[in-house]
């Protein structure tokens, strides 16, 4: 799980049924002292989140597949939570 940052979403009016009609967003990965790092990707929205908030990303097939109960869910990346705050020790800055 790791923390990231909506900066888009993706529209596939043709896609595999299981998917259903949830948003497919562009996320970048945050690092925690909540700078931007590279490589975006695709995650499948189940919460209902918009552009700029930052979020927790689940990026694991089984994980996905216990979130939905299905085996036969084609994602690998779920957005599952909205960060409110990021609180740390001192030391960890």
């Amino acid at each position: 799980m790791y923390l990231a940052r909506v900066v888009g979403e993706t529209i596939a009016t043709h896609r595999h049924p299981n998917l259903g009609t949830r948003k497919l967003l562009v996320v970048r990965r945050l690092g925690l002292d909540d700078t931007e790092q590279t490589g975006d990707i695709v995650a499948l929205d189940v919460i209902g989140v918009g552009h700029g908030e930052r979020v927790l990303v689940v990026q694991d097939g089984s994980a996905v597949r216990t979130i939905f109960a299905s085996p036969d869910i084609p994602a690998q990346a779920v957005v599952v939570g909205v960060v409110d705050r990021v609180d740390l020790e001192p030391e960890a800055r």
